[in-house]
């Protein structure tokens, strides 16, 4: 079998999508992207794809090993997640051809289904209180929402108040059984991290997420003194070097590596079974399309440590165009009491509705994520 050609979609509402085809009639559908950057990684897919045609698409640690390392320059956002979208397609592909969900062949599964989470808020969190008590009517017994809107590196106290304010009015809507994670989004610089998840421990969350940038990840030494919350980071970051010093600094109790972005099914593999030899937990990172998030359940699968799993129906960057919108076998995402059954069909589980692809690559899109500014005029983060 070898690799004849392959198709990129870039379809709303931020999303793009890869289709590999085979000599054999097989084609596997892989989801490469970096929000806010989908042209980016389409060219950079078009590079690394020039070297797979013609070659057989089950040797896929093979082909790991030379998209990756084949370059003098190597990972990164932009380069992992055209990889990851390969990857994704490539395993796709193998369990088609063995007619087996991919996690067969990762070694089988660990466990039937996985709980999952719900967003609340959006970007500027309101009516967080009444978002979640929704989520709890549908069966969700989780949701995560964003903590703050912008902060400055030394903030208003009232800012850290409102936060808290709207967090604890969650809590008090959903009652102790459901699990909160609150999202810092990396807009919280370390000063006023190390005071907000003081202020945030009487309400129990499930973990704070990022509550520092990557890039300054020697906080979270820090942070992890002023709180007893569980702290989940690694939505952006690459690759198992990155996180190698993450496991081995201790100070991580929940990683989220993006299937999309992290090098795919291969790496979240490896990645997440590293973190396990840390006592550490996984909650993959997947507010994206269809195809990355049966890749996560794929994942997921096979990891003891996984524990909870991102998913992004009715999340608000979602407009004009759904998640279910682009398959066929819409149950395959149905959620039962909180969880979502591991999906048992061939390859990724899904079987994608190529016509609507096709119809709403036509309309594409050109996402960006906002741009916001300080009152003095500086840029915040995002």
């Amino acid at each position: 079998m070898k690799i004849t050609r392959y198709e990129l979609f870039q379809s709303p509402p931020r999303w793009l999508f890869l289709r590999i085809d085979t000599d054999a009639g097989i084609a596997g559908w892989g989801e490469p992207v970096i929000e806010g950057r989908a042209a980016t990684v389409r060219a950079a897919v078009d590079e690394l794809m020039e070297q797979l045609i013609g070659k057989n698409p089950l040797n896929i640690e093979d082909h790991w090993n030379a998209l990756y390392r084949g370059g003098f320059y190597r990972g990164g956002p932009i380069l992992m997640s055209a990889i990851s979208g390969i990857d994704q397609a490539l395993w796709d592909i193998k369990g088609k051809h063995h007619n087996t969900p991919i996690h067969q062949l990762l070694g089988g599964k660990a466990r039937d289904a996985i709980r999952v989470y719900s967003w609340i808020g959006g970007d500027r969190p309101a009516d967080v209180a009444m978002a979640a008590k929704e989520m709890a009517a549908h069966g969700f017994t989780a949701v995560k929402m964003n903590a703050t809107e912008e902060l400055q590196y030394v903030d208003s106290h009232e800012h850290i108040d409102r936060a808290v304010e709207r967090i604890a009015a969650v809590r008090e809507a959903v009652g102790p059984a459901m699990g909160i994670g609150i999202d810092f989004h990396g807009r919280v610089h370390k000063p006023m991290a190390k005071v907000l998840v003081r202020e945030l421990e009487p309400y129990r969350p499930m973990f704070i997420e990022e509550p520092v940038l990557p890039e300054n990840n020697e906080a979270l030494r820090e942070i992890a003194r002023h709180t007893n919350i569980p702290i989940a980071t690694g939505e952006r970051m690459f690759s198992r070097w990155q996180f190698k010093g993450l496991l081995t600094d201790g100070y991580v109790d929940i990683i989220q590596p993006d299937v999309s972005h992290a090098g795919g099914i291969t790496e979240c593999k490896k990645i997440i079974s590293m973190a396990e030899a840390f006592d550490v937990a996984a909650a993959p990172h997947c507010p994206l399309g269809p195809i990355a998030l049966a890749a996560c359940l794929q994942v997921d699968a096979t990891c003891h440590n996984a524990f909870i799993q991102e998913q992004s129906i009715g999340i608000h960057y979602n407009q004009g165009s759904e998640l279910l919108d682009y398959v066929n076998n819409k149950s395959v995402f149905h959620f039962e009491k909180g969880y979502v059954a591991i999906p048992e069909g061939p390859g990724l589980g899904i079987t994608i509705n190529e016509e609507h692809v096709r119809a709403m690559a036509k309309t594409g899109h050109n996402w960006r994520n906002p741009l916001w500014r300080h009152k003095d005029g500086s840029v915040a983060e995002w």
